[in-house]
């Protein structure tokens, strides 16, 4: 059911998404630190200023197939662009990535920016899903709490949106994964 939901709120809540970055402060994306943006999809008509001017050359998407089927670039799309691309399965608004998804998504990002590289993690509208990702990222690297990497990314990207569940999700996380005792 939820993910039948999703389906129809999709393009309602895409649309609202591209009219506030037009008519708001919102931004597309923001550059959480040197290596690492948060934003919304990645639309084709975003692809080159992406890879000319932020440098992307890796890309995290946390987006179910039907939402980046035509809108975004597929992984073979973005290989031929010189972009690493990986992408996890969740249902918008009404799941949490699973805890495999979050480590993998953040050793993805580490691989990446080891050599320097900018990784471009996104959802549709880049402020729950992706924001959990970039979070438990931020957790990783700085030995933060979850209220900490919250604090920072509201700072940077204010329209970002943890519900309950995700906020579990980054505190299992640091339970697990991030804090180093």
């Amino acid at each position: 059911m939820s993910s039948a939901l999703a389906r129809i709120l999709f393009f309602p809540s895409l649309a609202y998404n591209v009219m506030m970055e037009r008519i708001s402060s919102r931004l597309w994306y923001n550059r959480i630190d040197n290596h690492v943006i948060l934003g919304a999809l990645p639309l084709r008509s975003k692809t080159q200023e992406l890879i000319e001017k932020e440098k992307v050359n890796a890309v995290v998407s946390l987006n179910e197939d039907y939402e980046v089927r035509y809108l975004t670039h597929q992984p073979e799309e973005w290989e031929k662009l010189g972009v690493d691309a990986i992408r996890f399965s969740v249902v918008d608004i009404f799941e949490a990535p699973p805890q495999e998804m979050l480590v993998k998504g953040v050793e993805f990002i580490n691989k990446k920016i080891s050599n320097g590289g900018v990784v471009y993690v996104h959802c549709k509208a880049g402020r729950s899903r992706s924001a959990a990702l970039v979070a438990c990222y931020l957790m990783k690297k700085h030995n933060w709490t979850p209220e900490q990497a919250i604090l920072h990314l509201k700072s940077i990207r204010p329209h970002i949106l943890l519900p309950p569940n995700k906020i579990n999700a980054l505190h299992i996380f640091y339970k697990s994964h991030a804090h180093c005792t």
